[in-house]
């Protein structure tokens, strides 16, 4: 049951993140607004309903440790290729 409910909940958050991933400009936004958000929104009600706030709480905390943590890589990416020229596979590596 729960696998059914995250499919469809999951599901419908992907569509709604799409839709506002197609409105904002440029279009390359629509891909990441239409994973990440929507996975991690639908994880985190699933597991308020089955585990509980407190145990919900250390996930999210998880979750925004991660959302910085790759928030600092695709920096450094950015000035690894845009200030010192390194190739994007070195770069990204």
């Amino acid at each position: 049951m729960q696998m059914i409910l995250r499919f469809l909940l999951g599901g419908t958050l992907v569509s709604l993140f799409a839709e506002l991933g197609d409105v904002l400009k440029p279009k390359g936004f629509a891909g990441l607004f239409a994973s990440a958000p929507s996975v991690a929104l639908a994880t985190l009600g699933l597991t308020i309903f089955s585990e509980g706030t407190s145990y919900a709480a250390i996930r999210a905390k998880s979750m925004i440790a991660g959302a910085l943590a790759f928030c600092f890589y695709a920096t450094l990416c950015v000035y690894l290729m845009a200030i010192m020229h390194i190739r994007p596979a070195p770069a990204a590596i």
